[in-house]
């Protein structure tokens, strides 16, 4: 054989191998997906998103109801701090002067008054059915002030408490006896603002 001959038979050989190694393979065609596996894809997605729908649920339940339980936490907090407010003290006949077994209710006012700084209130001032209705107006005016002077002394700015007398004219029991009269010679606590949301002290 002739070398040229022979090295185009060598060089063919070598193509061929080449070939036969190398190159690109060729493509693959992706299997096409048949209906089953296509509604069996559709129902995972509903499934995940009616999943997805209930929990978004349950969270949205939960949250309100600690809203709820919150509210109604905080409106039985304000309605027994309102309660506390409205303690009344007493008087003794013809005095103005803040007995001791009612400093510890104007102690919890002002309590009251310091953990709720927006809060305002109205002192009435009351007296029993004896002596003149001047001089009824004068003294429940005193019972009044003797009990804002009590929590101003106590830190609470005077200008967060209103006095009001109305000396014999609203009794809260009817009688003409000293039991009676006991329960009518009193202040009474009216919250006039900032009672909408109360805190306990």
């Amino acid at each position: 054989m002739k070398p040229v001959s022979l090295l185009f038979v060598i060089g063919l050989g070598v193509a061929v191998a080449a070939g036969a190694c190398g190159g690109n393979p060729p493509p693959e065609t992706a299997p096409q997906p048949n209906a089953d596996s296509i509604a069996a894809a559709q129902a995972e997605a509903e499934r995940l998103a009616r999943e997805e729908a209930e929990r978004r649920a349950r969270e949205e339940a939960e949250r309100a109801a600690r809203e709820r339980e919150a509210m109604t936490a905080s409106a039985r907090t304000t309605e027994e701090v309102r309660n506390m407010v409205a303690v009344m003290i007493h008087f003794d006949y013809d005095k103005s002067n803040i007995r001791s077994d009612d400093a510890g209710a104007l102690d919890q006012k002002v309590a009251i008054l310091q953990a709720n700084p927006n809060l305002r209130i109205r002192i009435h001032g009351h007296c029993d059915e004896r002596g003149s209705d001047e001089y009824n107006l004068a003294l429940g005016n005193r019972r009044a002030q003797s009990a804002k002077q009590y929590l101003v002394s106590h830190g609470i700015e005077a200008g967060r408490i209103d006095t009001q007398s109305w000396g014999e004219e609203r009794p809260l029991v009817d009688g003409h006896d000293e039991s009676a009269w006991s329960q009518n010679r009193r202040d009474e606590f009216e919250i006039i603002g900032g009672g909408d949301a109360l805190v306990r002290p």
